[in-house]
């Protein structure tokens, strides 16, 4: 009796043990829906982060390809679990919020409304930073001694100016820049198309473009220079993770495994990935598994 009595507590034990295995590596073997942007950056962005969390043991179903107007809806309704986002969109086109510039009080305030509203937790961000710039010509930013948007102000009359029409209408546009900085009389304004800006630099059709700060063509730093904002009037848009409180509280790890890849992005690292997939004609994936294989 004592025999059976003391087989049956080790069957018992073994069952327990297997149980909570079970229970301890479910986290780890959880199906995380990871969802992306349209565009180059956003894809590359969210597969380092899907190979990242697969190399810690999760099943990742890659949700990619979302149009911007669609991929906030995607995660408020559950049809994906975390993507990245940027900071600025998060403030200003989800929010509604008034226009902030400090990369620190505009992650603070999405951080928490995003959490009030939607139960979405931002991780942190990194340092990367997509904003709305000023891109111009090297050779003649160093001629005039153009470094900033107020020297490239005093310079404008002898400039040439290729805009994307929309951005001298556009409220963040020349419009706020005029208010700012005071008024640029260029020398010469034509539109162009966006993706042509810098084949037109390039063939010294003008001097001056707007831009993204983490474009992949910037990587050519002999030719190409973003003026700095210095009176700070765009908001940043600091790329970082966000993943539904429900998702991160059953898998706390993920947590973790993100602020690590965040701290690892910088503009240049952007720019560089970027140039591999838009000039280079790379695959997006080969490019991310490349990166994120660098960083072991």
């Amino acid at each position: 009796m004592k025999t059976t009595k003391s087989i049956s507590r080790i069957v018992l034990f073994l069952l327990v043990s297997v149980l909570l295995t079970a229970c301890g590596t479910k986290k780890e073997t959880a199906t995380i829906r990871i969802g992306s942007k349209d565009f180059t950056e956003n894809l590359l962005v969210s597969e380092i982060y899907a190979l990242a969390l697969e190399a810690e043991g999760f099943k990742v179903e890659r949700v990619q390809n979302i149009a911007g107007s669609l991929v906030h809806n995607a995660i408020v309704n559950n049809e994906i679990d975390l993507y990245p986002e940027y900071t600025g969109t998060g403030l200003l086109s989800i929010l509604q919020m008034s226009l902030i510039t400090d990369p620190e009080v505009v992650y603070q305030t999405v951080k928490t409304e995003y959490e009030k509203r939607f139960q979405i937790t931002w991780l942190n961000y990194a340092s990367a930073n997509d904003s709305a710039g000023l891109v111009i010509k090297a050779d003649v930013a160093k001629k005039l001694g153009i470094t900033t948007i107020s020297d490239l102000q005093k310079h404008a009359t002898e400039l040439r100016f290729a805009s994307q029409g929309e951005f001298d209408q556009r409220e963040d546009g020349l419009p706020l820049l005029t208010k700012v900085y005071g008024s640029f009389k260029w020398l010469s304004s034509k539109v162009y198309d966006n993706g042509l800006k810098y084949e037109v630099l390039k063939n010294n059709e003008a001097d001056v473009a707007p831009a993204y700060t983490t474009e992949g063509a910037l990587i050519d730093t002999e030719k190409y220079l973003v003026l700095i904002d210095d009176k700070a009037i765009w908001p940043p848009y600091n790329i970082a993770p966000i993943i539904r409180d429900n998702v991160l509280n059953a898998n706390p790890k993920i947590k973790d495994i993100l602020n690590k890849i965040s701290a690892k992005l910088d503009n240049q690292t952007i720019i560089k990935l970027n140039a591999e997939v838009d000039l280079d004609k790379k695959e997006y994936e080969v490019v991310a598994k490349e990166f994120y294989t660098s960083l072991k």
